[in-house]
């Protein structure tokens, strides 16, 4: 019988516009995009050039320290730019589809890890500690995948895994030839592809968020010593991998959760990585000129524009009030039944846990000092003190970081601690710069 862990620290917020298990139908476009900055810890090098003719499963660009890590074409047409920024950093690389979708085709037969870097979906594994991209030269005690995301306005992944339930078992075993895989599912799931998979250990999770981060089920399974590494992948990547082993081709092709309080019907879209956002939102929002798009979760994504592309690990496109029309009478004093508050302020928790907010994007507030203590604690179920390992961070203390477990984090695990931090700290962008510093004095 499966383990089942209780979580007993965390947070749930009920935000509007949550999508409808229904499927909306694909997403197309005229040109995809494939963005190294949404590959964490990558230094890319350019193998294409303008004007080059690729099919689905070429090589755009590689890992300038690991080569043999490449990152691929969604579709097949014609390199029609590489975009480059100040000090010509490479900001995308992008394709214009002609339409054919022609794919090149792997020998399945071989080596797993060989034909995951040759078909460029080994770029999709991120590695614990410092949740950067993979390096293929690491021998993982375990490669951990979550099933399921907890997070506000986030995607169901039983919508995503329907029709989908043959690659996703395929996914799992061909991971199992890498080392021993961890599936971690929600007690509320109940798809038999998750409940009873093969080839993996399965654990059930009964908690509110964050309880869906690989992270926190890592540490409540296999805690991360200093010198050990675990491999992660998501569901939905765990499908890429299945459909190359049944197929021989890569398919790039996601469920896209458009959800927020600024969609007209929120529910599903498929959508290949590197889709244009505006192709994913067009004629899809409320006539409003007052919205944040968010590529990726409303907790853990990033701002982006409707010229922006899809990001390579974003399973959702939340789009909710940006807030800056807001005019509050009397601000935060004012007794309110419609904002959410985890320390009661507003009377509107009398409403009960099913109440939906409409929240926008403002932070409401400055940054200040770290004055209440165990604010973090109270949402965040890993056995680390949250507190502390941000203060440490903050002081540049190596040695307190790692006695206090940073190798075990991600900046996404601190996605709910940010939101109650009276002390208004971007917590994540702290968290993700400690690891960047640390991964680089470890080097």
């Amino acid at each position: 019988m499966a383990k089942v862990i209780k979580l007993r620290k965390g947070l749930d917020i009920n935000l509007k516009g949550k999508a409808a298990d229904t499927i909306g139908g694909p997403v197309g476009a005229d040109e995809f995009a494939l963005v190294p900055d949404t590959f964490p810890g990558l230094k890319p090098k350019v193998v294409v050039k303008e004007g080059d003719a690729v099919m689905a499963g070429d090589a755009l660009f590689v890992d300038k320290l690991h080569p043999e890590v490449k990152f691929v074409s969604p579709v097949s047409g014609t390199v029609s730019l590489v975009e480059r920024g100040e000090r010509r950093k490479l900001l995308s690389v992008r394709v214009k589809a002609d339409g054919r979708n022609s794919s090149r085709e792997f020998d399945v037969k071989g080596d797993v890890k060989a034909l995951l870097l040759e078909s460029g979906l080994f770029g999709f594994f991120r590695s614990r500690p410092y949740d950067v991209t993979a390096n293929p030269e690491d021998k993982p005690k375990a490669i951990f995948v979550s099933a399921f995301n907890s997070m506000p306005l986030s995607q169901n992944f039983e919508v995503a895994l329907k029709g989908n339930e043959q690659a996703f078992q395929a996914g799992l075993s061909a991971l199992a030839k890498l080392a021993p895989v961890h599936l971690g599912v929600n007690v509320k799931q109940n798809s038999p592809a998750l409940t009873v998979a093969k080839d993996c250990t399965v654990t059930f999770y009964d908690g509110a968020a964050p309880a869906g981060n690989v992270g926190v089920q890592i540490n409540h399974t296999s805690p991360i010593n200093k010198g050990e590494v675990v491999w992660t992948l998501g569901a939905e990547e765990v499908i890429f991998v299945g459909r190359l082993m049944l197929t021989g081709k890569v398919d790039l092709t996601r469920t896209i959760a458009l959800a927020g309080a600024e969609v007209k019907a929120p529910q599903y879209y498929t959508a290949l990585v590197g889709t244009p956002i505006k192709a994913i939102v067009k004629g899809r929002l409320n006539a409003s000129d007052d919205q944040r798009i968010i590529n990726g979760n409303v907790m853990t994504g990033f701002k982006t524009s409707e010229e922006e592309f899809l990001a390579a690990h974003a399973t959702e496109v939340n789009v909710i009030p940006e807030g800056a029309h807001a005019d509050e009478l009397l601000g935060w004093i004012m007794p309110r039944f419609k904002e959410f508050s985890t320390s009661r302020s507003y009377f509107s928790w009398l409403m009960g846990k099913k109440k939906e907010y409409n929240l926008d994007a403002r932070i409401k507030g400055g940054e200040r000092h770290m004055i209440m203590s165990g604010e973090y604690d109270r949402v965040f179920p890993m056995d680390i003190y949250a507190g502390y390992l941000v203060k440490a961070i903050l002081a540049g203390d190596i040695d307190r970081q790692e006695a206090l477990g940073i190798y075990e984090v991600a900046p996404e695990d601190f996605a709910i601690a940010e939101f109650v931090d009276s002390s208004k700290l971007e917590l994540q962008r702290i968290v993700r710069e400690g690891l960047d510093t640390l991964r680089k004095e470890n080097a």
